[in-house]
């Protein structure tokens, strides 16, 4: 999948963005196998750029494509069908429902498109060391946890491109790394391009490409 940003900018900021951004008001292309680091001080526009992309909002000028398709102009089916099969992402609020387990969280997601076996949750909850909290409510669960939680939902589906914003925001360095680790595993799996919005560059992620927003 090719996904293409061409004059982006949100309405409310002003133009001269442009001249100082790197993706803003810029034209760039990202498909399969690209891994992208996009380092986003607070104020820049990370969140919006990663909402722009998912089509959660569409206060912007300038145009996103996906396989040459205008974001804009694609019906609801059309988004569902792309969420479903082919973009992915994890967002800085983590949308859990508080009243049921993780473990029930991560399964409505893969029910929804199994592309994995049950099986796999627990496994990717062990390696991120959560497998000892799958039974309890998210509601009861540290931000860490949760965090650990909503990465492994993202992971349980299809996708071509997986969109992140601050995806490790609530985990110290040595659980950052497991789970950077493990989305480059289900990334590769599926030759996958990654956007990952960060504050700062992250070490521990072999960008392909480095932006400044």
């Amino acid at each position: 999948m090719k996904l293409e940003v061409k004059d982006l900018l949100p309405d409310y900021f002003e133009q001269e963005r442009k001249t100082t951004s790197e993706i803003w008001g810029k034209e760039l292309s990202f498909s399969n196998g690209d891994l992208v680091n996009i380092v986003a001080p607070s104020g820049t526009g990370k969140t919006s750029l990663t909402h722009f992309l998912y089509k959660m909002r569409e206060s912007y000028t300038g145009t996103i494509l996906y396989d040459g398709k205008n974001l804009k102009n694609c019906s609801k089916e059309d988004i569902a069908a792309l969420r479903k099969d082919h973009v992915s992402i994890i967002l800085q609020d983590m949308r859990l429902f508080e009243e049921q387990t993780l473990l029930e969280n991560l399964e409505i997601k893969r029910q929804l498109n199994p592309y994995h076996p049950q099986e796999r949750i627990i496994e990717m909850a062990r390696a991120l060391g959560i497998d000892h909290r799958l039974n309890a409510l998210a509601k009861n669960c540290s931000y860490g946890e949760q965090q650990r939680s909503v990465i492994i939902r993202a992971l349980l589906q299809p996708f071509d491109i997986l969109l992140m914003d601050e995806p490790v925001s609530h985990l110290d360095d040595s659980n950052s790394r497991k789970a950077i680790g493990l989305i480059l595993e289900e990334a590769f799996k599926r030759n996958a391009a990654v956007i990952f919005a960060e504050l700062e560059r992250a070490a521990y992620f072999p960008a392909t490409q480095l932006y400044h927003l």
